[in-house]
């Protein structure tokens, strides 16, 4: 057997076994969605298959009967605003310290690594005092700036694809008299566009689908996000499974969209990023 015979015969193993494992892992997403479409009694003959009388009665309830289009809009202002400025903070900061090289910048960065050895649990009571002297508890306003905290995390992953930057265009740049915000948004955001991407997709699953912060600071039912809604159906429809993978599916389309949307950019990045030079 020659040499790319081989190749072959391993790549299609490795190929099945990759479909395997993909295929099942889908099966819980496929119980999910497939009983959305169902019946309370059609669900219990036969939780796995397909549905013997289709009915849209599931997401016509969720629609009409519960608040999950506020939610969703709430879910959208959070992430969208609160991942925004995450990635500027953490970016500006970055940029802050790798043009500013010293021992207070060292001694800053040092401070900031604290943030992951310190657990959040342990910050919830101060916190909570913070957001109630300022009147944010229960607002979105209120978690946008909690979930701010997060700018640690976008610093430490786009300081260090910063530093791998080339010094000479920003000295080229400084001889042309471009100032420091102007070398920023024209020259650097551009150039660290590939783990921009890779932080916006991991900063926007961490916001979406967070439970703590806003089942601790949110309780009037006009401000829940999509989360709270499905903890909430947990106990209300208890008895009513559909309806409740109905509320649970309707929370996940909204990410699942963002994914596909943001799929090739992120391989792109994944890709520019592994590539020196």
């Amino acid at each position: 057997m020659s040499l790319s015979q081989r190749e072959r015969i391993g790549s299609a193993i490795r190929s099945v076994v990759v479909i395997a494992i993909a295929l099942i892992c889908a099966v819980p997403l496929y119980v999910v969605v497939v009983n959305t479409f169902k019946n309370s009694g059609d669900m219990a003959a036969d939780p796995f298959g397909l549905p013997t009388h289709f009915t849209l009665e599931n997401y016509t309830y969720a629609l009409e009967n519960l608040p999950v289009v506020q939610a969703t809009i709430n879910t959208l202002i959070v992430t969208v605003v609160g991942v925004f400025f995450m990635v500027i903070i953490g970016a500006l900061a970055a940029y802050g310290m790798v043009q500013k090289r010293s021992k207070l910048t060292a001694g800053i960065g040092a401070f900031l690594m604290l943030s992951f050895v310190i657990p959040g649990q342990t910050l919830l009571i101060p916190q909570y005092k913070m957001e109630a002297q300022f009147g944010l508890v229960d607002s979105l306003l209120g978690l946008i700036v909690l979930y701010l905290a997060g700018a640690t995390f976008c610093y430490f992953l786009i300081v260090q694809y910063m530093r791998g930057l080339p010094g000479e265009l920003f000295e080229a740049a400084r001889l042309d008299g471009a100032g420091p915000f102007r070398i920023f948004w024209q020259i650097v955001l551009p150039l660290i566009r590939p783990i921009l991407i890779t932080v916006v997709v991991f900063e926007t699953m961490w916001t979406w689908n967070d439970f703590m912060t806003p089942n601790i600071y949110i309780s009037s039912t006009e401000k829940q996000t999509l989360v709270l809604q499905v903890f909430n159906a947990m106990g209300q429809f208890s008895t009513n499974w559909p309806l409740f993978m109905t509320i649970t599916t309707i929370a996940l389309i909204p990410v699942f969209l963002f994914f596909i949307f943001c799929q090739k950019w992120i391989v792109a990045g994944l890709v520019a990023g592994s590539v020196k030079g």
